[in-house]
């Protein structure tokens, strides 16, 4: 669905694609994003646009992932994109499970199977040796301008001998992840403690540098 197909050109379109179907991830970027809204440009979502269908993640870094996404929604729709990927890299394990997440025992895995394959895996490893962080990557296209950029940002942290005993709402790794600047697990972090430690918001103030210069130039 390329929108310049529909008779607005695209110059003077000036909306911004945030990649993404996921509602708390959306007002977080929009957030870090109110600087392009004050020059007049309209973010909008997957889910806007009533796209549905997502590329094969085949990448071997959360960058390639985060590129392959924006650079398919981009040609797609023919819009800057924004997108991310990004997930758990455990030290221990080499970087696991990294870009595997889900599949990370070969297969479509539980909350429940990750935490226990997770603790499993290091099993006798003492917590200062359970180094971690949980990573992620923001990249930006432009159809128009073939112009790419990327910023990644880490937690950096420790995976807990044991788990914390909360629900995991689909990110199971938050469990097990205490984050060394507070020592508390992430999910027991205060509001402002999350604001101070939110690397996709200063992954993306880093890279709105580079996207304004190619948008606003």
């Amino acid at each position: 669905m390329i929108l310049s197909k529909i008779g607005i050109p695209l110059k003077k379109m000036n909306k911004l694609l945030v990649a993404t179907t996921n509602q708390a991830k959306k007002l977080e970027l929009l957030s870090g994003l109110s600087s392009l809204q004050k020059n007049g440009w309209e973010i909008l979502t997957l889910k806007d646009l009533n796209i549905t269908d997502d590329p094969e993640e085949t990448g071997k870094t959360f960058e390639e992932n985060a590129l392959l996404k924006a650079m398919y929604y981009g040609e797609k729709t023919g819009l800057p994109t924004l997108a991310d990927d990004g997930g758990l890299m455990i030290d221990a394990l080499g970087g696991e499970p990294g870009v595997k997440s889900r599949r990370w025992k070969g297969y479509e895995c539980t909350d429940q199977e990750l935490i226990e394959y997770a603790l499993e895996k290091l099993q006798g490893i003492p917590l200062e040796n359970r180094t971690a962080k949980l990573q992620t990557c923001l990249c930006f296209y432009n159809p128009q301008t073939k112009f790419t950029a990327s910023e990644e940002e880490p937690i950096e942290g420790y995976i807990a001998e044991k788990r914390l005993d909360r629900e995991t709402n689909g990110y199971p790794y938050r469990v097990l992840f205490i984050v060394k600047k507070y020592h508390k697990f992430y999910d027991e972090m205060t509001p402002d403690e999350h604001d101070e430690e939110n690397h996709r918001l200063k992954a993306l103030r880093r890279l709105l540098v580079q996207i304004e210069r190619n948008l606003l130039q």
